[in-house]
């Protein structure tokens, strides 16, 4: 039987249709339903656009929750600093926003401060949805989540926009009751690879705040 994958994260989150590439950062929608642009959940960060940007020990002294994955669970980032330093924030704070979500989702805890501390809006409230579900099922994650094929795009220092993929064929939902992981007899599919696009804005403390993410799986940008 072939195991169920782990939900996207963007499924509550989505957005009008859009075509989504590696090549711009766009929108994209997988059928997921979507969310009112103002709609917010209570406690999640609600960034005000500022008209200059934070400086860089502005961001570094910001007060950002730990953030601390299960140790089955490990995180393969293949994206490589670009050298600007606007771009590398945002792949940073991204990469913060997803490990939070998965720690939220471990700790079974669908309010957890540290994705609420990275994200708003629409992506606040799908991240909230994504882990309720597992919540519901009484599942995390474990195994490897690779990342890669960034792509970043910054506007005015204090906006913008990443399309990157996420190989999710390592990575398996594990029951909290059982203690047992879910990996059946899954071969190598090309619904394992998911590709997410998100719009983020820099909070007063310098730190980018995903504030809308969409996601499509089986994404034919992201096969290799």
């Amino acid at each position: 039987m072939k195991r169920r994958r782990p939900v996207l994260l963007a499924a509550a989150a989505m957005t009008a249709v859009a075509v989504v590439s590696l090549s711009a950062c766009g929108g994209g929608d997988d059928g997921g339903g979507s969310k009112s642009g103002d709609e917010k959940i209570e406690g999640a960060g609600q960034g005000d656009e500022e008209s200059s940007s934070p400086s860089p020990s502005e961001a570094a002294s910001a007060k950002r929750p730990a953030v601390k994955l299960p140790t089955d669970l490990q995180y393969d980032i293949e994206w490589d600093k670009t050298g600007d330093k606007g771009k590398d924030a945002v792949l940073s704070d991204t990469e913060q926003y997803l490990k939070a979500v998965d720690v939220a989702v471990a700790e079974q805890d669908p309010a957890h401060k540290a994705y609420r501390f990275y994200s708003e809006g629409e992506a606040a409230a799908g991240s909230q949805k994504f882990i309720e579900e597992f919540v519901d099922h009484k599942d995390r994650i474990a195994g490897t989540k690779r990342f890669f094929n960034a792509k970043v795009n910054v506007t005015g220092g204090t906006k913008a926009s990443i399309v990157y993929c996420e190989d999710q064929g390592k990575a398996f939902n594990k029951s909290l009751k059982t203690g047992k992981t879910d990996k059946g007899s899954a071969q190598p599919s090309k619904d394992d690879l998911v590709i997410y696009s998100s719009r983020l804005h820099r909070d007063k403390q310098g730190v980018w705040i995903t504030e809308q993410t969409t996601s499509e799986r089986g994404s034919a940008a992201c096969q290799e």
